[in-house]
């Protein structure tokens, strides 16, 4: 029994020797596979690594060659800027020395020029000597025999009337000098007034006596007129203005010369009608108010010209002085933008003489603030204007240009000089003042009319306001210089024949058209 029990033991440890070989192979076969598998896993990520790191390597390599190549380029295109700066200075220098090289053949042929006409006056002038010095000698004859005077008074007596010459001579030199130089003044000073005139440009504003006020319907011109006139005799009591009520359709007109009092007079009544409530107690309310309004307009517009002339320093009653000729017209020109456009052209010109342009402004804008002030003070404009200016404080430069731009006072400086012209120009320019219709038609056809009247013009038209008229002719009987000759005899004709303000252009066309038709 002890030898069952010991053989099954014996095959039972050879069974699990056995069992545990088997176990052991598998787990190192497993183990091996396992490590194989990981192996290969990490070969598999060293290549991917390995790829992307090349990948990476050449992406750098190609950034790297960019690089390269931009730097490259860029310092490339920075030596040939560098050559082509280098070659454009090389070729201004060449032209420099090509000019300089013209300009010193030009001056040396002048001064071999000058050189010989140097000579020829010395040669002219040594002979006028000699017989000046052989007048001299057969003088001094003549006045020893004829006087018996010794050598040395009839030299006394040449030398005098030799001065006596030579002095005629130099007052009449002097004259000459003098009228050149005037003539160069006139010349330069047109130069400036058509720089100035040239540069600059404004819109021109034209006012009236009358001013009308539309209205809804008739029926409100009833409510107007009130009870037995109730209303209109209180209106025009308290503003001083002229209504107008007559036939006309759904319009009332308010009269006056006072330009200030008839725009009182019309906001007030706009209002009324707007308000419905017409009788004297509101009329005096509405005006009373409007009158405050139309006040500070003017403060307004004072202080508006003021700040775009760039002007400053002046005082509130010369501010509110100047914003009234807002209201103001001259030849139905508004005097205040009159005044602003004549400040502009008196600083353009002062610039161009090289004086102050701020005292020019300062002159230009107030030149007619008088205006403001004629109609409660006897005087003449400018020196009502130029004793406002001195009231408030203004510079005396300022005041007395203002003052004698007229003549009115003697004139101190050129500013008022440049205050006449300037202010002629405002007023001169196309389209500055209003003219009636019948004289602007008159032009027209005066103009078209002296056109119409030479052989060969087939029609003429003026145009802009007849500032051009351009003329057709026939294309056979004119040539160029014929062309060109009757452009010049129209334009002088019309200059010498017809009043214009400013110039007319004259525009001749000669054209020739050939028609054939295609059968």
């Amino acid at each position: 029994m002890e030898e069952l029990y010991a053989g099954q033991d014996f095959f039972l440890g050879l069974g699990f020797l056995v069992l545990g070989f088997f176990f052991h192979a598998y787990i190192t076969k497993t183990n091996a596979i396992a490590a194989s598998k990981q192996a290969k896993a990490i070969l598999n990520e060293a290549r991917r690594e390995a790829e992307v790191l090349r990948r990476e390597a050449k992406v750098q390599a190609k950034d790297a060659v960019l690089r390269a190549r931009e730097n490259a380029e860029k310092e490339t295109t920075g030596q040939r800027r560098e050559i082509l700066d280098l070659e454009k200075r090389v070729v201004d220098r060449e032209k420099n020395l090509t000019l300089k090289l013209e300009m010193l053949n030009t001056k040396e042929l002048q001064l071999a020029g000058r050189m010989t006409e140097l000579g020829d006056q010395r040669e002219e002038l040594l002979g006028r000597k000699k017989e000046l010095d052989a007048l001299v000698a057969e003088e001094t004859r003549r006045v020893e025999a004829a006087a018996s005077l010794s050598k040395e008074e009839a030299r006394k007596t040449i030398m005098k009337r030799m001065e006596d010459d030579l002095q005629a001579e130099a007052n009449a030199l002097v004259r000459n000098i003098q009228k050149a130089a005037r003539e160069d003044a006139r010349k330069k000073a047109r130069e400036i007034i058509a720089t100035a005139i040239q540069r600059y440009a404004a819109e021109t504003v034209a006012d009236f006596t009358t001013s009308s006020v539309s209205l809804a319907s008739d029926e409100i011109k009833g409510r107007i007129i009130g009870r037995e006139g109730r209303n209109i005799k209180s209106f025009e009591a308290v503003t001083g203005v002229n209504v107008l009520i007559d036939e006309t359709p759904e319009v009332v007109v308010l009269s006056c010369y006072d330009p200030i009092r008839r725009e009182i007079a019309r906001v007030a009544l706009e209002r009324l009608i707007e308000d419905g409530r017409i009788h004297p107690a509101r009329i005096e309310e509405t005006v009373a108010k409007v009158r405050e309004e139309i006040d500070d307009t003017i403060r307004s517009a004072g202080e508006e010209a003021l700040f775009g002339l760039g002007l400053t320093g002046v005082a509130p009653e010369l501010v509110h002085t100047l914003g009234k000729l807002k209201f103001r017209s001259s030849y139905k020109q508004n005097v205040l933008d009159h005044s602003v456009e004549t400040a502009h052209l008196m600083a353009l010109m002062a610039a161009e003489l090289g004086l102050d342009p701020k005292i020019a402004k300062r002159v230009g804008i107030f030149h007619d603030i008088g205006k403001a002030l004629d109609h409660e003070a006897e005087g003449g404009h400018a020196v009502l204007g130029a004793n406002l200016l001195r009231k408030y404080g203004e510079d005396r430069i300022v005041y007395n240009a203002v003052g004698s731009h007229h003549e009115d006072m003697e004139r101190e400086t050129v500013y008022a000089v440049l205050c006449d012209a300037a202010d002629a120009l405002t007023a001169a320019r196309p389209g500055a003042r209003m003219e009636t219709t019948d004289l602007y038609i008159q032009r027209l056809e005066q103009i078209e009319k002296i056109a119409n009247q030479y052989a060969g013009v087939k029609s003429s038209y003026a145009v802009q306001a007849g500032r051009e008229v351009r003329v057709m002719v026939e294309p056979e009987r004119f040539n160029d210089h014929g062309t060109s000759l009757l452009a010049k005899n129209i334009a002088k004709q019309i200059g010498q024949e017809v009043r214009i303000p400013g110039t007319v252009r004259v525009t001749v066309i000669r054209e020739l058209r050939c028609v054939e038709y295609a059968k």
